[in-house]
């Protein structure tokens, strides 16, 4: 209600704020360097990040850099990995779901998804948004053969530096109300586990534009992701 309110009061000056955002922010690349690949001594594993620009790791200079490639690195100590991205800038969970079913099945032992901020800029609601994700699951066991998907909580978007003040508090808003609803939803009983965002989203610790993880966050995202994976996989 709270949210619905200030969205009927500010809406003129929300939206004049982020058309401003979106002109003035600089539209930084995806990272280069592999989208797939095998690395590691180990046990087989297979990998697959899926979602959005932090998915394909934008705010790193190289996928060395970037969610992936730290994973894999960390991951790498222990298993021979095979893994793949299939995250683009812009994603949203409904357009992830499309993305997916059009690729052609590949196992994916464990999946990080990264969505949600998309999401809340596109104005997606609570229900919509978690009858998606759970849609994206059930795609990622049946078609993919997950048996564990990582679920990236939102970052803290009313810390993002790019967005002025009240877009950065409302957009902040919604992004809590999307990650609560999510964690409160996972574990889900079928190998699905909330991730909670992890890193300090302070200037220094993000990409040049204000709006995506710097290597700094990528790396602790890593970590807190390679923990999961290891204890998920050391317990079957």
């Amino acid at each position: 209600m709270r949210l619905a309110l200030a969205k009927w009061t500010l809406g003129p000056l929300l939206l004049a704020q982020g058309r401003r955002v979106r002109r003035d922010t600089p539209v930084l690349p995806e990272p280069a360097g592999p989208r797939e690949g095998e690395a590691g001594e180990g046990a087989p594993l297979s990998l697959l990040i899926a979602g959005d620009s932090a998915g394909a790791g934008v705010g790193a200079a190289t996928q060395d850099e970037a969610l992936a490639g730290r994973l894999v690195a960390i991951l790498g100590a222990r298993y021979r990995v095979q893994w793949r991205i299939a995250a683009s800038t812009g994603a949203t969970t409904a357009s992830a779901l499309r993305d997916l079913a059009r690729r052609e099945p590949f196992a994916a032992d464990a999946v990080v998804t990264s969505l949600g901020v998309n999401d809340v800029t596109g104005e997606v609601g609570v229900a919509r948004f978690l009858a998606r994700q759970a849609r994206l699951r059930a795609l990622l066991r049946e078609r993919f053969g997950a048996r564990l998907i990582l679920v990236s909580g939102l970052p803290p978007m009313h810390l993002f530096p790019a967005l002025p003040q009240p877009l950065r508090w409302y957009l902040g808003a919604r992004a809590r109300e999307l990650d609560r609803a999510l964690a409160a939803v996972l574990p889900d009983g079928q190998g699905a586990e909330f991730l909670p965002f992890e890193g300090a989203l302070d200037a220094p610790h993000m990409a040049a534009d204000g709006f995506h993880p710097g290597p700094a966050v990528y790396e602790a995202w890593a970590e807190a992701a390679a923990r999961r994976i290891v204890a998920a996989f050391a317990r079957s």
